[in-house]
């Protein structure tokens, strides 16, 4: 048992944005923090994409938790997965048992992960992209195929080897649909002598009427139009119904033969959200207080993408890591508030913004909430660069990143092309029938 008579007992589970920026909130506060997590590291999952696309390495957008907080001396660090979150005793139990922790104040957020809308069998076939193992499994899997497609001489196999179907408009889907034509046209052309690169597909398909929804309607057609440019095939309000491992099919009733399908459509939360007995919406997300509160539970908050918040119209926040960092933050002052018997304050997201790359020398801006216009092209490209390397953890981090991207800007080269074993071992092969 976690033990401690003199201090309050805050414990934070998940450290991703919205956990890390609690736990240093509470760097000088008088409290014993402990910060739970099943892996070991904070992830820069804004960049993961470039994990997904070998433009960086996974040590590159990773740091060590206890690294991190190394400083807070009132901070422990615990590797673990929560089974159980008792909120009448106010215990946190890590697997099944091995471990009880109590806590005086709890802040869960463990975020989300991608939902295939009741089609769970579609995920062997269909990664999505939510953690380094997705990554390095959607990298294995776009390299292994034109592997596979270099060893055989049936051009009907080879152009579905060379075939990539992504599912889903939004920023994740986007980027990946920018990068993967430039890493096939440019960065492996010269690589492989019995197949043509330059034949490669990649299909981005959305079920809503354009992409980037969530942006203004300008910028949103002028990212189609510049992925079209890249040589994209952009498909909207179009819907997947089927996928096996050689093809996909379209409501429309059209058939794609493809070895390689990413999956990055919709999202459902941690279920540990449901393990707080609170109101949660149809992908598992808490329903909270203005001030992050569990409802009829001052003790236990949630933020980041496990919880929703909504702006002063009354719309939910979007799920982003300014929402999630600032939310942590918040919350932990008010554990801080509430233990000088002070009055909570309710979260207001500041929304600085939002932007998606496209592609080379390729991004939109949009700075809708400055009551600006929003931009696009190479001046979009190199903000986005610029706010990436700035909010990266890490100068060593910074220092690769930029590194890396200045040597695949140069070259067209990608410094992180790798297969390993491990990743053959752990993954689904790519048939080839």
């Amino acid at each position: 048992m976690y033990n401690n008579e003199t201090k309050p007992r805050i414990v934070i589970i998940g450290a991703g944005f919205a956990g890390l920026a609690a736990a240093r909130t509470f760097k000088n506060a008088p409290v014993e923090v402990a910060v739970i997590d099943r892996t070991n590291h904070h992830l820069f999952q804004p960049l993961l994409y470039q994990v997904a696309t070998a433009a960086l390495s996974p040590a590159d957008i990773t740091a060590p938790i206890r690294y991190l907080l190394r400083k807070q001396k009132n901070t422990r660090v615990l590797l673990g997965e929560v089974t159980g979150i008792d909120t009448v005793q106010k215990t946190v139990t890590l697997e099944e048992g091995s471990m009880t922790i109590p806590f005086d104040y709890l802040l869960v957020a463990t975020g989300t992960r991608h939902s295939y809308f009741g089609k769970d069998e579609w995920e062997m076939l269909a990664p999505g992209l939510k953690s380094l193992s997705d990554a390095v499994e959607i990298r294995r899997r776009f390299l292994t195929a034109f592997e596979e497609a270099e060893k055989t001489t049936d051009p009907d196999e080879q152009q579905e080897l060379m075939t990539f179907v992504i599912v889903g408009g939004g920023p994740t889907g986007v980027e990946l649909a920018g990068v993967l034509p430039e890493i096939a046209r440019r960065s492996l052309r010269r690589d492989f002598r019995r197949i043509d690169t330059n034949k490669t597909r990649v299909i981005l398909v959305e079920a809503g009427p354009r992409i980037l929804a969530a942006f203004p309607e300008r910028l949103s057609q002028l990212a189609a139009k510049d992925l079209k440019k890249i040589g994209t095939e952009v498909r909207t309000k179009e819907a997947v119904i089927g996928i096996t491992p050689t093809q996909v099919t379209l409501q429309s009733g059209e058939v794609i033969r493809t070895r390689t399908v990413i999956w990055a459509a919709g999202n459902v939360a941690s279920p540990l959200g449901k393990m707080l007995g609170a109101p949660t919406d149809r992908a598992g997300r808490v329903l909270v207080e203005p001030d992050l509160t569990v409802p009829g539970n001052p003790f236990i908050y949630v933020a980041g993408d496990l919880a929703i918040t909504k702006n002063a119209e009354g719309k939910p926040n979007p799920a982003v890591a300014q929402t999630a960092i600032q939310g942590g933050k918040c919350a932990a002052v008010n554990i801080l508030h509430r233990l000088y018997q002070e009055d909570t304050k309710p979260f207001s997201y500041f929304d600085k913004g939002n932007m998606a790359v496209i592609g080379r020398n390729k991004a939109v801006v949009d700075l809708s909430p400055w009551k600006l216009p929003g931009f696009g092209g190479f001046l979009a490209w190199c903000a986005w660069l610029f706010i990436h390397i700035l909010y990266l953890v890490g100068f060593r981090n910074r220092l690769s990143v930029l590194m890396q991207w200045a040597y695949a800007y140069l070259t067209y080269q990608r410094g992180a092309r790798l297969i390993t074993e491990l990743d053959r071992e752990q993954s689904l092969p790519i048939t080839t029938a």
